[in-house]
């Protein structure tokens, strides 16, 4: 399993077909019975729903849409400081509303006139290909569960918020969306666990924690930092490098902690034409063509 899957908590199906999604007992909503209860709910909701099919309404409570409320209000005027114009322009577009929480249906009919991407119901992890690879066809999978409303700027997994404030309004710019379009050609193409290591922490380092030059000042691209209250206040104190494609392909990183290094691109148009490039001719022998040996994961 890839690092990043690490951060999904494991759901399983018992013979009677109860869903249980398996939280850690650092998990904020660990204590809270009601709080495990409704994730189970939902997530049992997603792993019902079939390609084609209408994706499951969720009845989000008052207490859920606090929270979205609580991290719309609060990272608005973030975003107006530290994130890039492409995201900022496209999550315009978008027009999410900041007083409820929107359903993925609601989510897909506002980004298909945008980019064409459309949003499938996903209870938790899902597999390599699946994830990355439907990139390649204008889907991405999300998650509907909302963090714990006990602390409602914090969360240890990919919730809602992340997947649709974070990733949205990398799906709703055209530039954006298409560099996600190319790296989903590109997971479609890997065999090896190797080449599929590189990739993804390539596409960690870009995707989900990238940032970019513009007019001088650094600002954040990466989902991860944009739907972070946190992190997206520290980028800046990290170490930044150029990019660099062999580097990032085998950086190891903690995914618990704030990134400590990370990749700047001097404008969006070079992040296109580097890492674009890289997913692009991305196959089973890039490892090798960039000079480097995978390391032993752990």
């Amino acid at each position: 399993m890839f690092k990043e899957g690490q951060l999904y908590a494991p759901i399983t199906t018992a013979a009677d077909g109860a869903v249980k999604v398996h939280l850690d007992a650092d998990h904020p909503g660990f204590g809270d019975r009601a709080y495990r209860e409704r994730r189970n709910q939902i997530a049992s909701g997603a792993l019902q729903w079939e390609p084609g099919g209408p994706v499951p309404h969720v009845d989000y409570s008052e207490a859920e849409q606090e929270v979205w409320r609580t991290v719309c209000r609060e990272l608005a005027a973030k975003h107006e400081r530290l994130a890039c114009a492409d995201y900022r322009e496209a999550m315009v577009r978008l027009a999410l509303p900041t007083d409820r929480i929107p359903q993925l249906h609601e989510v897909s009919a506002r980004l298909a006139p945008l980019t064409g991407f459309e949003y499938h119901p996903a209870a938790g992890l899902v597999g390599f290909e699946q994830f990355y690879g439907s990139l390649a066809d204008g889907v991405f999978h999300s998650t509907q569960y909302i963090r714990y409303h006990g602390q409602p700027l914090y969360t240890p997994e990919p919730d809602l918020i992340h997947e649709v404030i974070g990733h949205g309004g990398l799906l709703a710019s055209p530039r954006l969306a298409e560099l996600n379009r190319i790296a989903g050609d590109a997971a479609l193409r890997l065999e090896t666990a190797a080449a599929r290591e590189f990739f993804a922490t390539v596409f960690w380092f870009t995707i989900e924690f990238g940032v970019v030059r513009e007019h001088g000042e650094l600002r954040a691209y990466g989902a991860g930092l944009l739907s972070s209250y946190g992190e997206i206040e520290e980028f800046r104190d990290a170490e930044i490098r150029p990019l660099d494609i062999a580097q990032m392909g085998v950086l190891r990183y903690d995914i618990t902690k704030y990134q400590p290094i990370l990749y700047a691109a001097d404008g969006i148009q070079q992040l296109l034409d580097v890492v674009g490039g890289f997913f692009a001719q991305c196959d089973d022998d890039a490892p090798a063509r960039f000079g480097v040996a995978m390391p032993a994961r752990a």
